[in-house]
């Protein structure tokens, strides 16, 4: 499954794995909503309420597309978030893995906190 995911300044498109949480994603676009930053982090509400999956993981690589169960929100990590050690990708708490941006995740680097981010099938 492929989704694009586009703000004011870019867009990226990400190849996700069959997953519950990415079958339910995928069910609910396309998700309009307003981007927060943590470090260099991207996350936004998603509407999507799913349970915390066996393989969830808190630390992860840049570019990995994961959902925050916590907060019902996608969890875009392209670099370090204030508690990672080392240079690490550390998400607030674990997440459920779903997959990988196709293109440079540095370019989220662009979408500032506020900006409007629409998800939907590529």
């Amino acid at each position: 499954m492929k989704i694009r995911i586009s703000w004011p300044a870019g867009h990226l498109t990400a190849t996700l794995e069959e997953t519950p949480t990415s079958k339910a994603l995928v069910e609910a676009l396309p998700i309009s909503a307003s981007a927060h930053t943590w470090g260099e982090e991207v996350y936004f509400d998603t509407g999507v309420s799913v349970a915390l999956e066996s393989g969830a993981r808190q630390v992860v690589e840049p570019g990995t597309v994961a959902f925050w169960t916590e907060g019902d929100a996608l969890a875009l990590p392209y670099g370090p978030t204030p508690i990672s050690r080392s240079g690490e990708c550390r998400l607030a708490s674990p997440c459920n893995v779903l997959g990988s941006f196709d293109g440079d995740p540095r370019l989220l680097a662009t979408l500032r906190a506020g900006d409007p981010v629409r998800v939907e099938l590529a």
